[in-house]
């Protein structure tokens, strides 16, 4: 038995649930990895999953090792990375999660500048603005939206607050409602992303002044910033988005701010890595790279 490829085969059946997805996630067959955990409970004398055709329940024993499995190979990863990573020059490979117009604007052109500077990294960007599972998907480190971590196995640094600005395209202003406050809202058409966590509702503030708006069923919902704005500038409606979305078409006229006076809460962006690679050079160098960038804007 390889002991290692044991440890590690047992660990993703764990976190990923199921013998399939660990024998995808690790090029095995799903064959190869029941070999390997039947070779691993034969060696301990006990059993450390019990699976039947429909489902699969890790025992009082496999949570135990479980969590003594992951300390060890986790220490044996920062040992070999302590090596790896000794010289000046990062190698290897780098799993960066960035949401989609975010990551298409701001992030990428800032992974660009960096592979520049170390061009023997190998990076994978996975762009959404889906929640992703930073332990199940691999993920070295992911820049999102605040919030508190719900799950401790996380770490996160605070990257910057983003203004979120509410405009619209002049056409739309020119043949619409009277737009004077908040609560007037209700009676235009807004354009929502349906991924927010507050999407139909705004919150406005005006010095102590706090206004929450509850906006009626919207004529366009979509997951995307960049095809918010569109719509908007298409004349469809009234966005409300991070105003680095949106900057290039304010200062053009062909989006124009609303309500300047009122200003919607700003959404903090965070850089968050799983704690267990707060050792790796790789990481460290990227989250201090991502930090310059905006401290220096």
């Amino acid at each position: 038995m390889d002991k290692i490829r044991a440890l590690t085969v047992f660990r993703r059946v764990v976190e990923l649930g199921s013998f399939k997805a660990a024998a995808e996630d690790l090029n095995l067959s799903k064959a190869a990895i029941s070999k390997n955990i039947n070779e691993l409970e034969d060696y301990l004398k006990s059993p450390l999953i019990n699976r039947t055709t429909r489902k699969m329940h890790i025992t009082d024993n496999g949570q135990r090792y479980y969590s003594q499995v992951c300390s060890i190979l986790d220490d044996l990863k920062h040992a070999d990375l302590s090596v790896i990573e000794s010289s000046q020059t990062l190698k290897g490979a780098l799993k960066i999660s960035v949401p989609m117009s975010l990551g298409i604007i701001e992030i990428n052109p800032i992974v660009c500048e960096f592979m520049h500077q170390h061009p023997e990294l190998s990076i994978e960007v996975v762009m959404s603005d889906q929640y992703v599972d930073l332990i199940e998907q691999g993920i070295d480190i992911a820049i999102r939206g605040g919030g508190e971590l719900s799950n401790s196995s996380l770490r996160s640094r605070k990257l910057l607050d983003l203004r979120r600005v509410l405009c619209t395209s002049p056409e739309y202003i020119d043949k619409s409602n009277e737009l004077i406050k908040p609560d007037d809202l209700a009676f235009h058409k807004c354009l929502i992303y349906s991924f927010s966590s507050s999407a139909r509702r705004w919150l406005f503030r005006n010095q102590d002044e706090v206004k929450e708006v509850e906006l009626p069923s919207s004529s366009y919902v979509v997951n995307s910033g960049l095809a918010l704005k569109q719509a908007a500038c298409s004349g469809h409606g009234i966005l409300l988005l991070p105003e680095l979305f949106v900057r290039s078409e304010l200062a053009s006229g062909e989006l124009v701010e609303v309500l300047p006076q009122w200003q919607a809460d700003k959404h903090s962006l965070y850089l968050v890595y799983p704690f267990h690679k707060e050792q790796s050079q790789k990481v460290r160098t990227f989250i201090d790279f991502v930090v310059d960038h905006f401290e220096n804007k």
